[in-house]
């Protein structure tokens, strides 16, 4: 179901979230249920008294339980500079010459994509955005959606002229990506025997002045939305990816034998390559094998860029399952397929690559994010609070999926600075089952719909908005959201709400120390 999207609370904002507080421990319907008649009960004036005090009691149990749920508060988005977004290249140590493909990714990363007669050619037909960092941008370049949505403004801003925004996209919600679980029937209705899952891009290039005659009407998202068939996906952050990528498969089955070891219901597995059936790693559900075919794949399915991973033109689902594009809008920047290739008349290294390339070795040289500290309320935490949070995030469970790290990474051709070093990502990059309330009904690879990677948590301390779809931006939300029916979290959970108020607080500092 399309859910609401709301714009950024100020750091340190508190939540109102009545359905929490009452599903919580305690649900009071009445003095009665809270404190039973004894049979003895005077029932004449001294028991009206009586009933006045129970009603007393309850009023002021109710208030103090109130006052706990509400009480953690989210310290939100830390502004303060963490330097995220530098390279994990150390200049002086740098035998083969990477940071020069580093800066020049990070360079071809903020191009703005054109359909034709440009520098940068190849946008469309359909596309999510034209720029890589329009979606990676928050804290800095590489990162995840950015406090104010550059999608929101595509149709007034002459990208998408002919378009209609959708109704999902507001302008201080998260940048989205939107995928139909099933095709629908003809009379609108889901046909579960139908599964689409794939991405239907939200923007087309009709009536560009760069894209000639090509005229394309966007994907029907009213009738989703009316047939519940619409979900979503916001942009991963990428700080760290290289050393993401230089996990052996052998220490990531180490580390989920061990992990394996819980009694918390909390199993987990990992995706699979199609191709060579090693452990694939990068996107929501981890289905994607290597930073080359997620930049590839992204570069495609979001720009609409043919590239030589992706070497077509891309249909919608509905598109594929008939006649593909019109010859109209094929081959739009007139130079023939893939759109992105080599550059092998040019003169510097760096250069000579591909796109997709080039933005993979961005990505791959990004250092991980920086913890940092924690203003709550325009008030420093204290170093021991955030360190009693991350006891507790371990003792409660979080850890046993949000591995401080998952293993040391294998020695590195690219850099020496990825070589035999610990990834403190957060995550196991495991897919678990993530219950009713999370499941997206879109299968990836060997992850079904509701299976979904332990996301890394380093850098949560800078992120806006949270969980596959972004649903929420407070942290406490995300949380709750991952108890549900069937969900491998439901203990963890569990455990979380058992603490007092000011343990919950402890973890939410500590997660955005991360």
């Amino acid at each position: 179901m399309l859910r609401s999207m709301q714009s950024t609370p100020p750091a340190g904002s508190a939540r109102q979230h009545f359905p929490r507080f009452f599903t919580g421990i305690f649900f009071f319907r009445s003095p009665q249920q809270a404190f039973p008649s004894r049979p003895d009960q005077n029932r004449s004036e001294g028991g009206a008294v009586n009933l006045s005090r129970k009603l007393a009691v309850v009023t002021l149990a109710m208030l103090s339980l109130a006052a706990m749920a509400f009480a953690q508060t989210d310290p939100g988005v830390q502004s303060a500079s963490r330097g995220t977004g530098a390279t994990i290249i150390n200049p002086g140590n740098d035998p083969n010459g990477f940071t020069a493909f580093f800066n020049d990714g990070l360079n071809r990363f903020q191009e703005v994509e054109a359909v034709s007669n440009s520098a940068n050619n190849g946008l469309g037909p359909r596309f999510n955005s034209n720029q890589c960092s329009s979606c990676h941008a928050q804290p800095a370049v590489g990162g995840s959606g950015a406090a104010v949505n550059p999608q929101y403004s595509f149709i007034s801003g002459g990208i998408a002229p002919n378009d209609t925004l959708p109704s999902f996209i507001t302008a201080n919600g998260p940048t989205l990506e939107a995928r139909a679980p099933f095709f629908l029937t003809s009379a609108g209705a889901i046909n579960p025997k139908a599964p689409n899952g794939g991405v239907e891009d939200l923007f087309t290039v009709s009536g560009r002045s760069d894209a000639g005659s090509c005229s394309l009407q966007q994907p029907d998202f009213a009738a989703y939305q009316a047939a519940n068939d619409l979900i979503f996906r916001i942009p991963t952050p990428t700080f760290g990816a290289g050393l993401i990528e230089n996990l052996d498969d052998s220490t990531l089955l180490a580390n989920q034998a061990v992990n394996l070891s819980n009694t918390l219901g909390i199993a987990g597995s990992f995706n699979h390559s199609g191709n060579d059936g090693t452990i694939t790693r990068f996107g929501w559900k981890a289905q994607n094998k290597s930073l080359h075919i997620f930049a590839g794949e992204a570069y495609n399915v979001e720009m609409g860029v043919s590239n030589e991973l992706f070497p077509q033109d891309r249909p919608l689902p509905e598109e594929e399952q008939s006649l593909g594009l019109p010859l109209s809008c094929l081959n739009l920047t007139g130079t023939g397929y893939p759109e992105d290739t080599s550059n092998p008349s040019q003169t510097t290294n760096a250069a000579v690559l591909d796109d997709v390339s080039a933005f993979a070795n961005f990505m791959r040289f990004l250092a991980p994010p920086p913890p940092g500290g924690v203003v709550l309320n325009g008030t420093q935490v204290p170093s021991a609070t955030i360190s009693a949070g991350s006891g507790l995030f371990s003792s409660i469970g979080c850890a046993t999926c949000h591995n401080p790290s998952p293993g040391t990474t294998q020695v590195s051709n690219f850099a020496p600075a990825l070589s035999n070093v610990p990834v403190p990502a957060y995550s196991d990059l495991e897919i678990h089952n993530m219950g009713t309330r999370l499941a997206d009904n879109v299968s990836q690879g060997s992850a079904d719909g509701s299976q979904f990677r332990t996301a890394p948590l380093w850098g949560l301390g800078q992120r806006i908005f949270l969980l596959h779809d972004g649903r929420t931006n407070d942290v406490f939300t995300a949380i709750e959201d991952h108890k549900s029916s069937k969900s491998e979290a439901t203990t963890v959970i569990g455990n979380f709400n058992m603490l007092t108020s000011t343990q919950q607080q402890e973890i939410l500092d500590f997660l955005r120390s991360l």
